[in-house]
């Protein structure tokens, strides 16, 4: 039980567990209390010495006396409504209690554009935690497999062939897990940890069951992972190495996630795309940050992205628009940051948003072609599996994210997927998934159509590892059958030429 001290110090009380008990606190210098006490979401206790409580004690880093840098814990403002603006603290919540608009996380930018820079990030770790102050996470201890950092490839033959000269390969296909999903796993499962939960769960199309698998395996924690039945082998096989709890779904992908959402009011779990997710999705924002580093602190005119949510897609958007709002582009001044999340939008950003999705589930590119108001949900039937979400949850504001970046929405059709892969394995060395198919042939569609210029600066995203969905492009297998002598070798050699 906390008992009475002689000091009148401050104390700060970060969180509370999940049902149990306070958790993270320290001293805290009299010249920092009143600008941390500002922020939303603390306990704080006066005059006061916490003494015998469980949990992980992390120092709240000085940051207006000179002697630390800042601490993400500083600059967490919690949550707001994406649609009526409501605010919430930093908590397991997805949901609005009022108006049931999704939630998504804020920030304290003003203190944030003080303290980071680019020799700051340049001085991080290799991976996705050099931008740590501009995640959701506390402390200095996140789950980390390494997730992120990954390069940026000058597309000479992709180019060539699609008459493009100034093509790049954003390759996320070599993170830990063979996608994407590190990135937003990393972020979901340290925050997971921070408030608490023991259990890690998620509903997958694939290749987050791999990364939450994999991340729970490092943290020590339970897994526990719903997919769809019909998934790939290869993911299963991805997943089930971790050894965590694999549940298989007899139902599509939007089927397993309403299950999972049921569950999640039932089990004191932390399902990282459904109570976790306004954290979880801030991880994709790091695909924004490491392009716009790479290229020397500037932006590209064009981004080429898959999209099955349409979260990853809004994300990189928010990415590259917290990037030049902050200060980091080179020769952008900063600006301040609009009250609506939704639109967080320097002028200097005119990167083109087009997203591709696959015509057997193409529900936000329907939409914003036909000029709909609304997302109307699909039943997918598509090869393109982890891309296979009928009702995309960021839809609609994916859709915004198009019409302001003066971007598009393309449906790849079905047939031209398996091209996609080839062509990017024969041009670039780089075996994809179908996700990666219906990236490269949305990409062609755009080059032949006009819609990207010859010289202009293009970053396209393969975001997972084609080893995954081998089923897709088994009929590439033809060898050369021989007999072990030189003379068969050169029969059926010369008449293969």
């Amino acid at each position: 039980m906390p008992t009475r001290a002689k000091s009148s110090a401050n104390y700060i009380i970060a969180r509370r567990a999940v049902n149990g008990p306070l958790l993270r606190l320290d001293k805290v210098p009299s010249q920092a209390w009143a600008k941390l006490t500002s922020h939303r979401g603390f306990v704080t206790i006066t005059g006061t010495l916490i003494a015998e409580i469980p949990g992980l004690f992390v120092p709240v880093r000085r940051f207006l006396t000179g002697q630390e840098g800042p601490t993400p814990l500083a600059f967490l403002n919690g949550l707001k409504c994406r649609e009526c603006g409501r605010e919430y603290p930093a908590e397991p919540l997805n949901v609005c209690d009022f108006c049931f608009g999704p939630l998504e996380v804020v920030y304290d930018y003003a203190t944030i554009s003080e303290v980071v820079s680019q020799d700051s990030i340049a001085a991080g770790p290799l991976s996705i935690w050099r931008y740590k102050d501009l995640l959701p996470a506390e402390g200095d201890d996140p789950v980390d497999i390494m997730a992120g950092y990954t390069p940026l490839i000058k597309a000479r033959g992709l180019g060539k062939t699609l008459g493009l000269n100034n093509l790049y390969i954003k390759n996320d296909s070599v993170n830990p897990s063979f996608s994407f999903k590190d990135r937003v796993v990393s972020v979901a499962a340290t925050k997971a940890l921070e408030f608490g939960y023991e259990t890690i769960a998620c509903a997958s199309t694939g290749n987050l069951a791999c990364s939450v698998a994999a991340h729970c395996a490092r943290a020590g924690v339970r897994a526990v992972v719903f997919i769809p039945s019909n998934l790939e082998k290869g993911k299963i096989i991805g997943a089930a190495i971790y050894n965590p709890v694999l549940v298989s779904v007899d139902g599509t992908y939007d089927q397993v996630n309403r299950l999972c959402s049921e569950l999640a009011d039932d089990y004191p779990w932390a399902f990282v795309n459904i109570n976790m997710r306004p954290y979880y999705a801030e991880g994709s924002k790091t695909l924004g940050y490491e392009v716009a580093e790479q290229l020397d602190w500037r932006l590209p005119d064009h981004v080429v992205v898959p999209s099955a949510s349409g979260a990853m897609f809004t994300k990189i958007w928010k990415g590259f628009n917290e990037m030049a709002c902050l200060g980091l582009l080179d020769g952008v001044a900063s600006s301040s940051f609009g009250v609506d999340q939704n639109t967080v939008h320097h002028p200097a950003v005119t990167t083109k948003m087009h997203m591709q999705q696959a015509e057997g589930c193409s529900p936000i590119a329907a939409a914003w072609n036909n000029n709909q108001a609304q997302v109307i949900p699909v039943r997918p039937d598509s090869i393109a599996k982890s891309l296979a979400i009928g009702n995309p949850a960021d839809g609609i504001y994916a859709i915004k994210v198009i019409e302001r970046s003066g971007g598009s929405a393309y449906a790849v059709p079905e047939s031209d997927i398996v091209d996609g892969i080839k062509l990017l394995a024969e041009t670039e060395g780089i075996f994809t998934e179908t996700a990666g198919g219906v990236t490269v042939s949305g990409l062609k569609h755009l080059a032949e159509s006009g819609a990207i210029k010859p010289d202009e600066l293009t970053v396209v995203y393969i975001t997972g590892n084609g080893l995954k969905t081998q089923e897709a492009v088994e009929q590439v297998v033809n060898p050369l059958s021989i007999k072990p002598s030189i003379s068969s070798f050169e029969a059926i050699f010369e008449g293969a030429k």
